[in-house]
């Protein structure tokens, strides 16, 4: 498999079957003809599990897409992609069209769930993302199938216009179209790795790569969804930013420095302060902001943190218990 970007070839059954062709077929539609191609094979598999979701907001309307976790209908996709929805529909690979409804969207992780209406459903096999690797092939399938390979882990990335960061994306350079966004990226063994996000480019012409959320995030944010309709995060209450320049001077490799710690916070009443540099969570080494958000996020609230850091140049450890974070943080 080429390690740029490349079109899964594709035919049709019927008066369409002479001959495969290189575009980009929708999902939605006539039945497809396997080419004799292993890419090609992992996308016919997932493809019953992937839906287009017609989402209207107000007086206007968008196709995006979605996958199909559980038997019994419920899917997921983008919190960006049912914003403000008052209207879902969805249609199945095999054309048929249901009505499906939000169960609940977390934007910290851009991850939500619909639940289509009827079943039960093919669903996507679900991989992890625990042990992937930069260079190796990946598949994103929406409306369109697209391949490439992963070209970073663990990015943090801001999309355009927005304020707020997502943290441990998967970059790949397999394109995701805004109507594939929802769907799935998949592995070489056609494993559901992440769900992908179109996001917006940061100059006009300029080119965009895809980015996911990794599927055990996803996965655990839609059960807590699923479970209660929201998601509660866990609070540490500080505000901060990589060491980068400093690492040298601060002897570390890097870190996550505190430029402010919140009165009341967990972090407060477990004696962090402004100008700590949080080099370890339990154990584990952090080398950035986006890292120590993804540790804390993974402990849970009301879960223990063992923090280490350096302070005044020396090493020291405090402890801090994890809270739910207030609504207003």
């Amino acid at each position: 498999v080429s390690t740029g970007l490349v079109l899964i070839v594709l035919g049709l059954q019927g008066s369409d079957r002479a001959a495969p062709v290189a575009v980009e077929r929708q999902l939605a539609g006539p039945r497809w003809t396997v080419a004799n191609s292993p890419i090609a094979e992992i996308a016919e598999r997932a493809r019953p599990a992937i839906v287009q979701l017609r989402v209207e907001t107000g007086d206007q309307a968008e196709t995006r897409s979605g996958v199909i976790f559980r038997t019994d209908g419920h899917v997921l996709t983008n919190a960006r992609v049912v914003g403000g929805a008052t209207s879902v529909r969805a249609l199945l690979a095999s054309g048929r069209e249901v009505a499906a409804k939000v169960v609940g969207r977390d934007p910290d992780t851009d991850t939500a769930v619909v639940k289509l209406d009827g079943g039960p459903f093919p669903v996507a096999t679900l991989g992890s993302a625990m042990d992937l690797h930069v260079g190796q092939t990946a598949v994103a399938i929406g409306s369109s199938v697209t391949v490439g390979v992963i070209s970073a882990l663990h990015r943090e990335v801001r999309p355009l216009g927005e304020t707020q960061t997502l943290f441990d994306m998967i970059q790949t350079d397999a394109r995701v179209a805004p109507e594939s966004s929802g769907g799935a990226l998949l592995d070489e063994n056609g494993a559901v790795i992440g769900i992908t996000s179109a996001l917006a480019t940061d100059g006009p012409g300029a080119a965009s790569p895809g980015f996911a959320t990794t599927i055990d995030v996803a996965r655990s944010v839609a059960d807590e969804l699923i479970r209660t309709g929201r998601v509660v995060h866990p609070w540490l209450g500080i505000e901060g930013t990589d060491v980068h320049g400093l690492a040298a001077e601060l002897d570390v490799e890097g870190g996550a420095m505190v430029a402010q710690v919140k009165s009341g916070s967990p972090a407060a009443i477990g004696g962090l302060a402004r100008r700590d540099v949080i080099v370890g969570v339990n154990g584990r080494p952090v080398h950035s902001m986006g890292e120590l958000v993804v540790m804390v996020r993974a402990i849970g609230p009301g879960g223990v943190a063992n923090l280490d850091l350096v302070r005044d140049g020396r090493r020291r450890s405090v402890t801090v218990v994890l809270a739910a974070r207030p609504v207003s943080s």
